[in-house]
């Protein structure tokens, strides 16, 4: 049947599905314990919210499984390719992913941690181990300086303490 037949009502718009944190090409999908406890506690509450949608409206119903499908499908792919990395296998005195640094950066203390891509936080001082600042600083020890080229500025890094 041609298009021309077609009611208005029927041609449903394709959902827009948000993607997931960006993984740069070819980077591994690091994860701490706590990422992918995050990941699969997401994934639990996505499939609630699918057995949960509103029956009355068909059309509805239909875009809004049509997104959380999309979103299962994007979250269960991230949950395939994670690497989980334990932060008791990392060598102690290393910054590593998993590591929560304090250090020293133009004066003032700060404070954060490596994690994987999905579980990044920065209200909560959890950065991608793919962000510049924590490539700056990886492999790195207490009592290293690092110049972290911000922009046309270069820092001034000090890593004062380790822990994980």
């Amino acid at each position: 049947m041609s298009r021309g037949f077609v009611k208005e009502d029927d041609q449903e718009e394709a959902p827009i599905i948000p993607p997931r944190a960006a993984l740069p090409a070819g980077e591994t999908n690091y994860v701490t314990p706590n990422g992918l406890k995050e990941l699969k506690n997401e994934e639990e509450a996505l499939i609630e919210e699918r057995a949960n949608l509103d029956k009355q409206n068909d059309t509805e119903r239909r875009r809004a499984q049509a997104v959380i499908d999309g979103k299962l499908k994007l979250l269960r792919e991230r949950i395939s390719t994670a690497r989980l990395l334990k932060p008791d296998d990392q060598p102690a005195d290393e910054v590593r992913f998993g590591a929560l640094i304090e250090l020293l950066q133009n004066g003032n203390k700060q404070e954060f941690q490596i994690v994987g891509v999905d579980e990044a936080n920065v209200k909560k001082q959890k950065i991608a181990f793919v962000a510049p600042i924590a490539k700056a600083v990886t492999g790195k020890k207490v009592g290293d300086k690092v110049d972290f080229k911000l922009g046309e500025e270069i820092r001034k890094l000090e890593i004062l303490k380790i822990t994980y």
